[in-house]
């Protein structure tokens, strides 16, 4: 499969990049590095995101180029899909999106059934970001500092700052060659996890009372509403990480983050420890991802909502 995506990046020269809603150093780190590798390679790329870019990845180089309106699509030979299990994550154009002749699909979540002809999938592998530093191997380009900081960020902040299961041996290894082509941790590390703007901070305050423990203490969530992100002044990318808060709580092995949409539905992150399956709770309302962290969308009010999914942790989750 890298060989047919290593010829079609070759063989056509204008490529749209895009990503999932609601974007994370995976996406970002992701699209930007494959940026960086079409620009070099004397192709014209352009990506588009649903969502706006979140601060603490703006420092990420070319993240100003990415635009939130969706262009003209007549001029494109073919669109990247990057860290999408299925077309419909990268929003609300996705239909029009699915009319590009060519669709590559660059995936790692468990639960893609293919929805491109061409597709790199690998629910193996960490991240998005470490299947793209595979490809740029295969095609024998060396990785510049831009995108090796870009990759840095995309692998690092899917393994939960290498803490994660999903971080194996080529994991390590494909972080140690992004150091040596010029990555610096220590500045992504400040750069992704210590500049909180004080509107995350305010959130934080307001999101940490809805605090609860579930399941004799072996569940844990929290719950950010439209009217607390309104009060704190906050977007919802500031609520970004704070699935892992319940988590950190000794005993606890599943954590849920609630965060209420604007059209009144709830988008669910859920997170796990060890052998824990939250994909398959996930699956049981529509959504996917991996055994230790999963999404998924859900309506109704959020007393039926956590309900709902405590009864499908009983029956669907765990080992």
């Amino acid at each position: 499969m890298f060989q047919q995506i290593s010829d079609l990046i070759g063989r056509y020269r204008v490529f749209l990049i895009t990503a999932h809603e609601r974007l994370d150093g995976d996406a970002l780190g992701s699209e930007l590095a494959l940026y960086h590798l079409l620009q070099r390679m004397g192709k014209e790329a352009t990506i588009y995101n649903q969502d706006g870019t979140p601060e603490n990845y703006r420092f990420l180089e070319g993240s100003d180029r990415i635009t939130n309106e969706l262009p003209a699509l007549d001029a494109f030979d073919a669109a990247f899909i990057l860290d999408c299990s299925e077309l419909e994550r990268v929003g609300s154009e996705a239909e029009k999106i699915a009319a590009i002749p060519r669709l590559v699909n660059i995936d790692h979540h468990f639960s893609n059934g293919g929805f491109s002809d061409t597709r790199l999938i690998d629910p193996q592998a960490s991240s998005t970001g470490e299947l793209i530093c595979r490809l740029l191997a295969h095609m024998g380009f060396a990785t510049t500092r831009e995108m090796a900081t870009c990759l840095y960020t995309a692998i690092l902040t899917d393994t939960g700052g290498f803490r994660y299961a999903n971080t194996g041996k080529e994991t390590l290894l494909a972080a140690a060659g992004l150091v040596a082509d010029g990555a610096n941790p220590q500045w992504i590390s400040e750069n992704v996890y210590e500049t909180n703007p004080p509107a995350r901070i305010r959130l934080l305050s307001a999101v940490l009372p809805t605090l609860t423990i579930d399941e004799g203490g072996r569940g844990g969530s929290l719950t950010v509403t439209q009217q607390a992100l309104k009060t704190a002044g906050a977007s919802p990318d500031h609520a970004e990480g704070f699935v892992d808060f319940p988590r950190s709580i000794r005993g606890v092995e599943i954590s849920i983050l609630y965060a209420e949409l604007p059209d009144k539905r709830f988008k669910l992150s859920l997170r796990s420890k060890g052998n824990v399956n939250v994909e398959r709770v996930a699956r049981v309302f529509g959504g996917g991802g991996h055994i230790n962290a999963a999404a998924c969308r859900m309506e109704g009010k959020i007393e039926d909502i956590h309900r709902r999914v405590l009864e499908a942790v009983r029956t669907s989750g765990g080992s």
